[in-house]
């Protein structure tokens, strides 16, 4: 059983703003599509490297993709 992250995400509403399916966002970061839902529904953490590619991509601060609780 995967243990759900503590990691919160604002990836659907971006990629949704930006005009961009779940297929063209692995796409671009060179992952695949299942591994975009699995981080949409926080149930995977990206790499570093692969938090900042998301965030590039969608035109957005790192700190506006991802939170993380106080």
């Amino acid at each position: 059983m995967v243990k759900p992250t503590k990691l919160t995400n604002s990836i659907k509403d971006l990629r949704t703003l930006n005009g961009l399916t779940q297929a063209d966002l692995a796409d671009a970061v060179g992952v695949t599509r299942q591994t975009v839902i699995a981080i949409e529904q926080g149930k995977y953490s990206p790499s570093l490297e692969m938090a900042f590619q998301i965030s590039r991509v969608l035109g957005a601060r790192l700190e506006d993709v991802f939170h993380y609780p106080d």
